[in-house]
Protein backbone atom coordinates (compact mmCIF):
# COMPACT_ATOMS: atom_id res chain seq x y z
CA UNK A 1 0.00 0.00 0.00
CA UNK A 2 1.19 3.55 -0.75
CA UNK A 3 0.81 6.59 1.45
CA UNK A 4 -2.15 6.45 3.81
CA UNK A 5 -4.18 8.88 5.90
CA UNK A 6 -6.44 8.39 8.88
CA UNK A 7 -10.14 9.21 8.72
CA UNK A 8 -12.70 9.49 11.52
CA UNK A 9 -16.06 7.82 10.95
CA UNK A 10 -19.16 8.44 13.05
CA UNK A 11 -22.73 7.21 12.93
CA UNK A 12 -24.34 10.61 13.06
CA UNK A 13 -26.35 12.25 15.84
CA UNK A 14 -29.63 10.50 16.51
CA UNK A 15 -32.07 9.39 19.18
CA UNK A 16 -30.54 6.39 20.92
CA UNK A 17 -26.92 7.53 20.65
CA UNK A 18 -24.11 6.31 18.38
CA UNK A 19 -25.94 3.56 16.51
CA UNK A 20 -24.40 1.81 13.51
CA UNK A 21 -26.46 -0.49 11.32
CA UNK A 22 -25.02 -3.85 10.29
CA UNK A 23 -25.04 -2.58 6.70
CA UNK A 24 -22.94 0.43 7.69
CA UNK A 25 -20.42 -1.70 9.57
CA UNK A 26 -20.16 -4.07 6.63
CA UNK A 27 -19.61 -1.12 4.30
CA UNK A 28 -16.84 0.27 6.51
CA UNK A 29 -15.13 -3.12 6.46
CA UNK A 30 -15.40 -3.44 2.70
CA UNK A 31 -14.01 0.01 1.86
CA UNK A 32 -11.08 0.01 4.31
CA UNK A 33 -10.11 -3.58 3.53
CA UNK A 34 -10.06 -6.92 5.30
CA UNK A 35 -6.60 -6.36 6.82
CA UNK A 36 -7.28 -2.86 8.14
CA UNK A 37 -7.32 -2.15 11.87
CA UNK A 38 -10.24 0.02 12.98
CA UNK A 39 -9.90 1.88 16.28
CA UNK A 40 -12.85 2.80 18.53
CA UNK A 41 -12.01 6.18 20.07
CA UNK A 42 -13.27 7.70 23.35
CA UNK A 43 -15.14 10.34 21.35
CA UNK A 44 -17.49 7.92 19.58
CA UNK A 45 -15.61 7.88 16.28
CA UNK A 46 -14.00 4.99 14.42
CA UNK A 47 -10.49 5.66 13.13
CA UNK A 48 -9.35 3.87 9.99
CA UNK A 49 -6.34 4.27 7.70
CA UNK A 50 -7.10 4.55 3.99
CA UNK A 51 -4.98 5.26 0.90
CA UNK A 52 -4.65 9.02 0.40
CA UNK A 53 -5.58 8.81 -3.27
CA UNK A 54 -8.88 7.05 -2.37
CA UNK A 55 -9.80 9.20 0.61
CA UNK A 56 -12.39 11.38 -1.15
CA UNK A 57 -14.00 8.42 -2.92
CA UNK A 58 -14.20 6.45 0.33
CA UNK A 59 -15.68 9.47 2.13
CA UNK A 60 -18.35 9.83 -0.54
CA UNK A 61 -19.13 6.11 -0.45
CA UNK A 62 -19.50 6.00 3.34
CA UNK A 63 -21.62 9.15 3.42
CA UNK A 64 -23.94 7.51 0.88
CA UNK A 65 -24.69 4.94 3.61
CA UNK A 66 -25.56 7.63 6.18
CA UNK A 67 -22.17 7.77 7.87
CA UNK A 68 -20.20 10.92 8.63
CA UNK A 69 -16.50 11.18 7.77
CA UNK A 70 -14.13 13.77 9.25
CA UNK A 71 -10.40 14.39 9.49
CA UNK A 72 -8.58 12.66 12.35
CA UNK A 73 -5.97 14.25 14.57
CA UNK A 74 -5.74 17.87 15.70
CA UNK A 75 -9.30 18.93 14.92
CA UNK A 76 -12.59 19.44 16.71
CA UNK A 77 -14.18 16.03 17.02
CA UNK A 78 -17.73 15.39 15.91
CA UNK A 79 -20.18 16.41 18.62
CA UNK A 80 -20.28 13.92 21.51
CA UNK A 81 -24.01 13.91 22.17
CA UNK A 82 -26.36 12.25 24.62
CA UNK A 83 -28.95 9.63 23.68
CA UNK A 84 -31.84 12.15 23.59
CA UNK A 85 -33.81 10.08 26.08
CA UNK A 86 -36.34 12.91 26.58
CA UNK A 87 -37.22 12.87 22.89
CA UNK A 88 -35.83 14.57 19.81
CA UNK A 89 -37.75 17.83 20.17
CA UNK A 90 -37.41 18.36 23.92
CA UNK A 91 -33.71 17.42 23.97
CA UNK A 92 -32.85 19.53 20.92
CA UNK A 93 -31.79 16.96 18.33
CA UNK A 94 -31.96 19.46 15.47
CA UNK A 95 -29.86 21.98 17.42
CA UNK A 96 -27.25 19.29 18.10
CA UNK A 97 -27.10 18.27 14.44
CA UNK A 98 -26.74 21.87 13.33
CA UNK A 99 -23.97 22.48 15.87
CA UNK A 100 -22.15 19.35 14.74
CA UNK A 101 -22.18 20.52 11.11
CA UNK A 102 -20.78 23.85 12.25
CA UNK A 103 -17.89 22.64 14.39
CA UNK A 104 -16.79 19.14 13.36
CA UNK A 105 -13.42 18.88 11.64
CA UNK A 106 -12.03 22.37 12.32
CA UNK A 107 -8.23 22.32 12.64
CA UNK A 108 -7.17 23.17 16.21
CA UNK A 109 -3.89 23.32 18.21
CA UNK A 110 -4.88 20.11 20.03
CA UNK A 111 -7.82 17.74 19.52
CA UNK A 112 -10.96 19.45 20.83
CA UNK A 113 -13.88 17.54 22.32
CA UNK A 114 -17.30 19.19 22.43
CA UNK A 115 -20.11 17.56 24.36
CA UNK A 116 -23.86 18.06 24.12
CA UNK A 117 -26.57 17.11 26.59
CA UNK A 118 -30.28 17.60 25.96
CA UNK A 119 -31.07 18.15 29.63
CA UNK A 120 -29.45 18.66 33.02
CA UNK A 121 -28.95 14.90 33.48
CA UNK A 122 -25.86 15.36 31.31
CA UNK A 123 -25.49 11.70 30.35
CA UNK A 124 -22.90 12.58 27.68
CA UNK A 125 -20.70 14.04 30.47
CA UNK A 126 -20.47 17.53 28.93
CA UNK A 127 -18.65 18.93 31.98
CA UNK A 128 -15.70 16.64 31.23
CA UNK A 129 -15.32 18.00 27.69
CA UNK A 130 -13.31 20.96 26.44
CA UNK A 131 -16.59 22.68 25.61
CA UNK A 132 -19.88 21.44 27.01
CA UNK A 133 -23.36 22.45 25.81
CA UNK A 134 -26.41 21.71 27.94
CA UNK A 135 -29.99 22.40 26.89
CA UNK A 136 -32.00 23.91 29.73
CA UNK A 137 -35.64 24.00 28.67
CA UNK A 138 -35.63 26.40 25.69
CA UNK A 139 -32.12 27.82 26.00
CA UNK A 140 -28.55 26.54 26.22
CA UNK A 141 -25.70 26.85 28.71
CA UNK A 142 -22.05 26.61 27.63
CA UNK A 143 -19.27 25.30 29.86
CA UNK A 144 -15.54 25.38 29.07
CA UNK A 145 -12.31 23.79 30.26
CA UNK A 146 -13.26 20.28 31.37
CA UNK A 147 -10.30 17.94 31.93
CA UNK A 148 -11.02 14.19 32.22
CA UNK A 149 -7.44 12.87 32.08
CA UNK A 150 -4.74 12.50 34.72
CA UNK A 151 -5.03 12.55 38.49
CA UNK A 152 -6.09 16.21 38.54
CA UNK A 153 -9.35 16.02 36.66
CA UNK A 154 -11.61 19.05 36.68
CA UNK A 155 -15.11 19.99 35.63
CA UNK A 156 -15.80 22.58 32.97
CA UNK A 157 -16.88 25.99 34.27
CA UNK A 158 -20.01 27.84 33.27
CA UNK A 159 -19.18 30.41 30.60
CA UNK A 160 -22.55 31.65 29.46
CA UNK A 161 -26.18 30.68 30.10
CA UNK A 162 -29.52 31.34 28.46
CA UNK A 163 -28.33 31.23 24.85
CA UNK A 164 -30.99 30.93 22.19
CA UNK A 165 -30.60 28.20 19.58
CA UNK A 166 -29.63 30.62 16.81
CA UNK A 167 -26.70 31.91 18.91
CA UNK A 168 -25.34 28.49 19.80
CA UNK A 169 -23.22 27.86 16.69
CA UNK A 170 -21.77 31.39 16.43
CA UNK A 171 -20.75 31.45 20.11
CA UNK A 172 -19.06 28.03 20.05
CA UNK A 173 -17.32 28.92 16.79
CA UNK A 174 -16.09 32.21 18.28
CA UNK A 175 -14.57 30.31 21.22
CA UNK A 176 -12.82 27.86 18.88
CA UNK A 177 -11.51 30.67 16.66
CA UNK A 178 -10.17 32.55 19.70
CA UNK A 179 -8.43 29.39 20.91
CA UNK A 180 -6.86 28.84 17.48
CA UNK A 181 -5.62 32.42 17.32
CA UNK A 182 -4.20 32.70 20.85
CA UNK A 183 -3.11 29.22 22.01
CA UNK A 184 0.58 28.85 22.75
CA UNK A 185 1.79 26.04 20.51
CA UNK A 186 -0.03 22.81 21.36
CA UNK A 187 -1.57 24.25 24.51
CA UNK A 188 -4.41 22.11 25.88
CA UNK A 189 -7.75 23.86 25.89
CA UNK A 190 -8.25 23.49 29.66
CA UNK A 191 -4.91 25.21 30.31
CA UNK A 192 -5.78 27.85 27.73
CA UNK A 193 -9.02 28.62 29.57
CA UNK A 194 -7.15 29.00 32.87
CA UNK A 195 -4.57 31.28 31.27
CA UNK A 196 -6.87 33.66 29.38
CA UNK A 197 -9.62 33.63 32.09
CA UNK A 198 -13.36 33.12 31.89
CA UNK A 199 -13.89 36.86 31.85
CA UNK A 200 -12.02 37.27 28.58
CA UNK A 201 -13.79 34.30 27.02
CA UNK A 202 -17.13 35.78 28.06
CA UNK A 203 -16.28 38.89 26.07
CA UNK A 204 -15.50 36.70 23.05
CA UNK A 205 -18.78 34.83 23.52
CA UNK A 206 -20.61 38.13 23.39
Amino acid sequence: MGETTKIAISAGIQVGGSLFTSEQLAKIGSVVGMDAKIEMTPFKQLYAEVPIERRDAIKEELEHYGLEVYPAGFVTKSLIACNFCKGAEEAGLDAARTLNKTIAGIETPTPLKIGYAGCALGTSEPLLKDIGVIKMRDTFDIYVGGEPKGIKTSFAKLLVSGLTEDRLGPVVTAIIDFYKAHAKGKEKFSKFVDRVSLEQLRQIAG
